[in-house]
């Protein structure tokens, strides 16, 4: 059956946007909207930990959708409430209706995101489809890049309520459209398992490969999203400026991005079970570099960005797990089952690692802290070749 052409360029777009304005544009008005209402600050970013949860949740049933129906309804079902969710927050007169804007807009996450897209790319472009994943991943490691100081100024000129306003036009326009018009090919059958496959998603899901492998995706999700939001108060204590931090920071994402261009290089050459734990073992030293590092400050910056390709690598490794081990058949349901606990872990690792900071004597230990979870993630990682690959 022929790819649908308009499909990848179309996620790209979509990608962008939806991340872009749903997830980036928060931290970005956070600040601004505590100013402005003076709800407590703790209470916004629980708010929007929260959307995380209900996607890692709702993905799980998102995922078993795609599976026997295509992602076009869901995804232009998720657009719609994206812009829905988008205009409540913003019109929100008081924080619990704030917080039920944020609860519909983890629907739309887990509908929009990049797990029913992966389902999609998946089915349609197998098995060429790590070349499809890394467009779209590339695409959207953009979307901070573009809708970040988009964001900022807006705020700049207007109030977080009008900019999420005219956010929400932008989400509307490129959104509903593309998912509704660029998706509409016929969704392929299922393929048949591997011979060497159980014979149902629910016999995979409770194989020792897949919880040890939803185990080291989990440790290290914890462990690089801490160490993303720990980055700047970490620099700030070794004396550097906010703005050095801030390079710090942007620059570890531009490695993030660069990255998943070696990712296809790196699948090819190596077995699903090595490059897992590779991934895993080069957070922990990365991870472990930074606590130990005091400086130059060119030397933290390398240090970043080589943490970011191993975040960028992570994504595409997260993507691609389910199919190198047990094909695309379930791919939906399973991806869902195995995104679901790493990002509850993304959602919470920012709350973990400021309260954990201090008890620990500050963010050098707390560095240390996550190098060594990232290196159980790797010892766990051993676990997850499927009996049947020959150690993949």
């Amino acid at each position: 059956m022929p790819r649908p052409r308009a499909a990848l360029p179309a996620l790209c777009a979509t990608q962008i946007t939806s991340w872009g304005i749903v997830y980036y544009a928060f931290p970005v008005l956070n600040p601004q909207i505590t100013a402005s209402t003076g709800w407590p600050a703790g209470a916004t970013t629980a708010a929007f930990s929260a959307a995380l949860l209900v996607s890692a949740i709702a993905g799980i049933q998102v995922g078993r959708i795609i599976d026997h129906r295509g992602p076009r309804t869901v995804m232009t079902a998720g657009s719609v409430l994206g812009v829905t969710s988008m205009l409540i927050v913003a019109a929100a007169p008081n924080l619990p209706v704030f917080i039920v804007g944020w609860l519909l807009a983890g629907l739309a996450m887990a509908s929009t995101f990049y797990q029913p897209a992966f389902a999609a790319l998946t089915r349609w472009w197998a098995p060429d489809h790590v070349r499809a994943l890394t467009v779209v991943t590339l695409a959207g490691g953009l979307a901070s890049t573009v809708f970040a100081p988009l964001t900022a100024a807006l705020a700049d000129h207007m109030s977080w309520r009008t900019t999420y306003a005219v956010l929400a036009a932008i989400l509307a326009a490129v959104t509903i459209p593309a998912h509704a018009l660029a998706l509409k090919a016929p969704w392929p059958a299922a393929p048949l398992a591997p011979v060497h496959a159980n014979s149902g998603a629910a016999a995979v899901a409770r194989s020792r490969p897949f919880w040890m492998l939803a185990c080291a995706l989990t440790l290290s999700a914890f462990a690089v999203y801490a160490v993303v939001v720990a980055l700047v108060p970490l620099l700030l204590a070794r004396g550097f400026t906010t703005a050095e931090a801030a390079w710090a920071l942007g620059l570890g994402g531009a490695g993030q991005t660069l990255g998943r261009t070696l990712y296809a290089a790196l699948s090819r050459r190596t077995s699903a079970r090595a490059r897992t734990v590779a991934l895993a073992a080069l957070g922990c030293l990365t991870t472990a570099a930074l606590a130990l590092a005091p400086g130059p400050y060119g030397l933290l910056v390398a240090l970043s960005v080589t943490a970011g390709m191993v975040r960028g690598n992570l994504t595409l490794l997260q993507a691609t797990a389910i199919t190198d081990r047990w094909g695309t058949t379930h791919y939906g349901r399973l991806s869902g089952l195995l995104a679901a606990p790493t990002t509850a872990a993304s959602a919470l690792a920012p709350f973990a690692g400021a309260v954990l900071a201090a008890p620990l004597g500050g963010y050098p230990h707390l560095f240390g802290l996550l190098a060594l979870v990232s290196g159980l993630a790797a010892l766990t990682a051993l676990g997850t070749a499927h009996p049947h690959t020959n150690g993949r």
